[in-house]
This record gives structure tokens, sequence and C-alpha cells, in this order.
């Protein structure tokens, strides 16, 4: 055994490891051994299960070969990539790695066993490093003489697309590790994001606001899945992109069996935090075996895979004996609504040929139009003494004037008449655009999932979990989001944000809205979400 101090710095290439051994040779540790080996760094493979190992070596070689026929590597690069991977039947085969990452099943006590293991047949400075998605690394490492060595070091599938690494520090890992394994992450092409051990690390923690506020939304009875998913599909726009699948439409493809205990896992380790309470629906469905795709019916149906569409909401239709809507109100906006959305509705009426007034009150037969921010349209009449029963609400937060979206986002008080309903509807869809018709709801569903998610991001940079810019690199790729949910909420702009956010929890005095701290305090100095103050 080498008598180096652990923290002694090594000999080693650029990545500070001059070999590699991966345990577990499922689709996670052929994906991490694949991409370490492709760089030329020596690897081992070792896996309990011989048939398994070759197999996995067949599926790496396979993909190289794809690889170069492609062009994406030259014959020089294969020829390496091939010498760099070996294979081991035993764990002792590892003894010479100064790093050993293990990507076996994830279950506590298993990966404990594994880990006494490998401390007794490798170097006292070898790192130890786990692909765990979910449990604590400083429990896996306390069983061992050298907890030190130990990080999480948690890959997404598939490991050589998703190029998006988590390096876990937990309570007693060396600075030095997490260096070294930043180092090699770099060297493979994947971004490494560093983090707390904290429940769910960075990506599955910030994935608490996008299903679990969209399951509230349809238990709340706003809007049907379909329309939920097109909205957040559609509606949403950073940088001209939407979120590539749905709420309901990914726990679809990703299985409720899967989502929905992880749901209950992270609400039940962060002491039953309210944002994060998972939903009565996907319990229910989970018990009926509705998963998703791989029982051919979720929260769509499937055959033979391929989702089947479910209609569009039929919207109410104006009757020839309603009296033709000529004129449209605008309500009193909060000031933190941008001057644009103003302007982008008075052109929209003209556009659509009516006339919008200009008085300090709605005249008699006037269609009122309400912008609010998180709250919803019965609310926001009442406060302003309207008369409700005229009032329609339209989503703002995104461009949403002539011809400048696919999709738009209405909802009528309670006691909106059916005619308001239905000149509302003619009136928001004359450019060729679908609308969305909600019951009253405090922030639509764009606004409280939008909130939710950079709320959540805005809570854990608070915590001290990440840096605000590795939370917003980790959710990008890890969840595909058009962009992180701290660019989220610049883009919309922290003070607009933060009036969502205010007024959600004020229609609703539920804990899961209240303001986060992080978010409150640079929407009143004006500074981005990113912003880390100089005593962070």
């Amino acid at each position: 055994m080498s008598q180096k101090t652990f923290d002694q710095p090594q000999d080693s290439p650029v990545t500070g490891f001059q070999r590699v051994g991966v345990v577990g040779a499922g689709a996670m540790g052929r994906g991490i051994a694949q991409i370490i080996a492709q760089i030329g760094i020596p690897t081992r493979l070792h896996d309990s299960d011989g048939k398994a190992l070759e197999a996995a070596q067949a599926s790496i070689h396979n993909t190289w070969t794809m690889m170069q026929e492609k062009g994406r590597l030259s014959a020089a690069q294969l020829e390496k990539a091939h010498e760099a991977l070996s294979l081991s039947n035993s764990l002792e085969g590892l003894a010479d790695c100064d790093l050993v990452i293990e990507a076996i099943v994830e279950r506590l006590d298993i990966k404990q066993t594994l880990l006494r293991q490998l401390e007794s047949i490798v170097q006292t400075d070898t790192v130890l490093a786990s692909n765990t998605s979910s449990l604590s690394v400083a429990a896996m490492a306390s069983c061992l003489e050298h907890p030190e060595r130990v990080a999480g070091y948690h890959f997404f599938n598939p490991v050589p697309l998703m190029k998006i690494v988590e390096v876990v520090r937990a309570a007693k890992t060396s600075g030095h590790v997490v260096e070294r394994l930043t180092a090699l992450a770099k060297a493979v092409g994947h971004r490494a994001v560093v983090c707390g051990d904290t429940p769910g690390f960075i990506v599955n923690h910030a994935g608490r606001g996008f299903g679990p506020e969209s399951l509230r939304a349809l238990g709340d009875a706003v809007a049907p899945v379909q329309v939920i998913d097109r909205l957040l599909r559609e509606q949403v726009q950073f940088e001209g992109k939407g979120f590539k699948l749905g709420p309901f439409e990914l726990m679809d493809l990703t299985a409720i069996d899967v989502s929905h205990p992880v749901m209950e896992s992270i609400y039940h380790q962060y002491y039953e935090e309210p944002r994060y309470r998972p939903s009565v629906i996907t319990a229910q469905r989970m018990a009926a075996g509705l998963f998703g795709r791989k029982t051919g019916e979720g929260f769509y149906r499937y055959i033979d895979t391929k989702k089947q569409e479910l209609p569009w909401p039929v919207l109410p239709d104006v009757l020839a004996e309603d009296a033709p809507c000529s004129s449209v109100w605008i309500a009193p906006m909060l000031d933190t609504q941008p001057p644009w959305v103003l302007e982008s509705l008075q052109h929209f009426i003209g556009e659509a040929g009516l006339v919008c007034q200009a008085d300090d009150q709605a005249s008699t037969n006037a269609l009122i139009v309400l912008c609010p921010l998180g709250e919803d349209a019965t609310s926001m009449a009442h406060r302003l003494g309207l008369d409700a029963s005229r009032c329609i609400a339209i989503d703002t937060l995104f461009p949403f004037g002539w011809k400048q979206c696919s999709v738009r986002s209405i909802m009528g008080t309670i006691t909106s008449t059916r005619k308001t309903l239905a000149m509302a509807s003619k009136l928001f869809s004359s450019d060729g655009a679908s609308v969305a018709l909600l019951g009253d709801s405090p922030g639509f569903i764009a606004q409280r999932v939008i909130g939710m998610i950079v709320s959540i991001a805005c809570d854990m940079a608070q915590q001290a979990v990440a840096s605000p810019k590795d939370i917003d690199d980790a959710v990008r790729i890890g969840l595909g989001y058009p962009v992180g949910p701290m660019s989220m909420g610049d883009a919309i702009g922290p003070k607009r944000l933060l009036a969502v956010m205010d007024g959600l929890y004020a229609t609703t005095q539920e804990p899961r809205y209240r303001p986060s701290l992080w978010l409150k305090r640079r929407a009143q100095v004006n500074v981005s979400l990113l912003h880390q103050s100089a005593s962070f």
C-alpha cells in the first residue's frame, strides 16, 4: 500500500488520474467507461456478471466504430480507445487504479459493501466516486477509514450525450478530490457542476417545479393535460424555445412508477417542505398501473408507443342574439408590468378591429381585460371594484401580441358570462392563434409553473447547494430546459417574477408560493439572479 498523504498532488495527466476503474457494466457504467477510455485514459470495467461485461465491451466497441464511420473519431483515436479499455473479472484487478467509479444498483447497503471491499484493495490515495442519483454520499462514506476520498459523481443517461456531471461534495470530501473529478469531467467534454450532499443534488432537486406544479394545476381543474402540455411547450418562450415536452408527456416517458417515488422521497427528505409536496393524482395512477408509455396508458394512451392526441377543448361561440363586442377597456396594471404589455394589448385590439377605450372607467358594454401577475381573475376584479361578469384575464408573461404566438391563455372570473367568454375567445383567436380558456386560477399555467421553477432554484442558491451558475447550467443541460432557471428569472425580470410569486402567495396563502429571499433581495436592488454577494 502507498504511504502518500491523501491530498498530495499526483504525477498524472491533465485529468488528474492515470488509471480509472468502473464497477458496473449496465447502461451508466458502460457509458462512463466509454467516455473516459475514449480520451485515452486506461480504463478497466468490472462487473460480477461476466456476460454483461463482455456485452458492455462489445457495445462500446460498436459505438466507437460508428463514431469513426461518421467522422467523429479518427483511426488513431479509435485504436487508442481500444487500447485504453480493458475488462476485469475481479475487484482485485482495480488495485492500481487511482480512481474507481461505482455505477451499481441504487441501494445504500450494497454500495457501502462495495466501497468497503474497494478500500481494502486500492491504495490509500485512490479516489472512490459514486454515480448515485439520490443516496447520501456521506452515508456511503461513513463506513470507510478514509471518507475524505469519497465523492458523488452523478452522470446522466445516456452518458456520452448528456454532457453534465454533478460532483457531489460530502461533509468529509477532500477539496482535492473535487478538483480532480472536475478536471476529469472537463477532459471528457462534460460540464462539471459542484454541489453539496443534499437530497436530489442539483438536477433532481430543481426538477420539483415543472411536474409537481403542473400536477397541482391539473388537480385544481385549471386545464386538462393536453392544454397544460401545449402551453408549456409553445406559450413559454426563452430565446425562441419552449420546453421540449410538456410535463405530462414527460411523466409518461419517464414512467409514473419512477417519478412519483422520487417526488415522495425528496418531499420526505426535506421534512415535508411544502414546495415539494407530491400529488395524489400520480399516487392514484401508480396504484392503477397507468405508468405511461411502457404500459400503453398514462396521462395519454399509446398505440405502438405512439401518443394518441387528445382533442383541444371547444371554446364558447358567439350566438346570433349576442350584441357584438365593439370596444375593450384595459384594467389598470401593476407597475411591475413592463410598458410593452400595455402597448402590445392596445395594438392587438386595434388589429382585431375593435376600439380600445381610454376612459378611466369601462363603458356599459365594453369587454374588460385584466392582466394579472400571480392573481386570479376574480380576486383582481374584486380588488379593482370592477363588474366581474364582464371581465376576462389574459396571461402576459410571454409575448402574446398580434401574430406573435401560436397559443394564448385567458380565464374568466367565476361570474363571467357565457357572452364574455365567447367574445374574449373570438377576440384573442382573431389572428389565427389557439386560445386556452382556463378555469379561474392564480397564475394561469405559465406564471405559476415558471415561478415555481425559478423560486426553487433561488432557494437552492440561498441554501448554498451550489453556485447560481452551476444550478443554471445543470438544470439547462440535465433537464433539457430552454435556459436555466436563473436565466428564466432574468429574462422575465426579477421584479416581475417576484410580483407573480407575491400574487400567488397573497391569493392562496400557501407556503409553497412564499417568495424566495434570493429572488426578493435581487429584485429589490435590481440585479441578476446569477449575482452572488462578495461575502458569499
